[in-house]
């Protein structure tokens, strides 16, 4: 069925056959905790017939949120131990996470930031907070890069983003303006020329990190709408999460990374999942993951490999989790593997 709203509660998830009424209590559950939505867009690409749909599987509550695994927690990647100022995550020296806003167009099951997002997360910057998050980065002269997260910053309007980015280009220092969002993928549309043209800021260089787990999410509107953002000299990178069910496989990773590149969007991260709370179906092992990520080296182009990254828990930064392919062996010589698990000296011997 066509669905021409969002999808926003358990009642919208039954109506549009997406949930079963004898799971209704353990829904309502979920839905008491973290906020639930789906764009038409995303509801249209679902596969009713597929139990295992790797798009049900992203955005449509299940009970498994419910449990809770050890070492899962509510902040997992440690942003409150490095947020100076509302608003603002100042984890390296260099740059800082500006969330302005906690509200999402969809709600990823897996999200890290689940505990913030949402009506019931940590809302909208107001103006006072705005302007405190825009005097901290004024006053911090290492600062290079702002990044525009949260909650997905593009839900803002065209004159909201407007203003933040006027506030920007008046920072000499800040060089690089950053946004990670879903919506070219989930909401197209308003990927129009009047947003686009927010987005810019004089004398700033701007990138949109687009976030996509399965080829199926690239649909034609939503190559449509990088098209308009790259051909405006907005660059594109990607980020993706390594989802069980989802893109636990090399030849789904494959098809995905192709993709992003065939619509110029450059792959940047594929994350490891974080240990947020009722996510632990979602997640592989490490090594697992590294697997998976090898099996890429040589199926694809260098163009379309991603840095394998572990945030590490408790705000200690970013980790490259990556295989190792090369070891030492002794007296400055190495072995290193071949993406068909050959084995080979360097130097070369003889």
């Amino acid at each position: 069925m066509n669905t021409v709203k969002p999808l926003k509660t358990v009642d919208d998830l039954l109506q549009a056959g997406l949930a079963s009424p004898a799971d209704r209590a353990l829904l309502d559950e979920v839905a008491a905790r973290y906020a639930i939505a789906l764009t038409p867009i995303i509801t249209r690409l679902i596969d009713r017939a597929d139990p295992d749909d790797p798009i049900a599987r992203q955005f449509v509550p299940d009970a498994a949120e419910l449990t809770v695994a050890p070492g899962e927690r509510a902040d997992p990647i440690g942003d409150h131990a490095h947020s100076p100022v509302e608003g603002i995550v100042h984890r390296y020296p260099d740059r800082v996470l500006l969330k302005a806003v906690h509200i999402c167009p969809v709600y990823c099951r897996f999200c890290f930031r689940r505990e913030m997002v949402g009506p019931q997360g940590l809302g909208t910057l107001d103006a006072a907070a705005m302007q405190k998050a825009f005097d901290y980065i004024a006053g911090h002269q290492e600062i290079w890069e702002v990044i525009l997260t949260g909650g997905d910053p593009l839900v803002l309007s065209a004159r909201r983003l407007r203003d933040i980015m006027e506030a920007l280009a008046a920072i000499a220092h800040v060089k690089i303006i950053r946004f990670h969002t879903r919506v070219p993928v989930v909401d197209p549309e308003k990927i129009d020329a009047a947003l686009i043209a927010a987005l810019k800021a004089s004398g700033k260089t701007v990138y949109v990190a687009l976030h996509a787990n399965h080829s199926r999410e690239l649909t034609s509107e939503a190559r449509a709408a990088c098209a308009r953002l790259v051909d405006a000299g907005i660059a594109m990178i990607s980020q993706s999460v390594l989802l069980k069910g989802v893109n636990d496989d090399p030849d789904v990773l494959a098809e995905l990374m192709k993709a992003f590149v065939e619509i110029r969007v450059k792959p940047y991260y594929l994350h490891h999942p974080d240990l947020a709370p009722g996510t632990g179906h979602f997640r592989l092992t490490i090594d697992e993951g590294q697997r998976i990520v090898a099996a890429l080296r040589g199926r694809i182009s260098g163009l379309c490999q991603p840095a394998y990254i572990l945030d590490i828990p408790g705000g200690h930064g970013k980790a490259v989790i990556s295989e190792s392919v090369i070891r030492t062996t002794g007296d400055g010589c190495h072995s290193v593997s071949d993406y068909r698990g050959g084995e080979h000296s360097y130097p070369p011997a003889g």
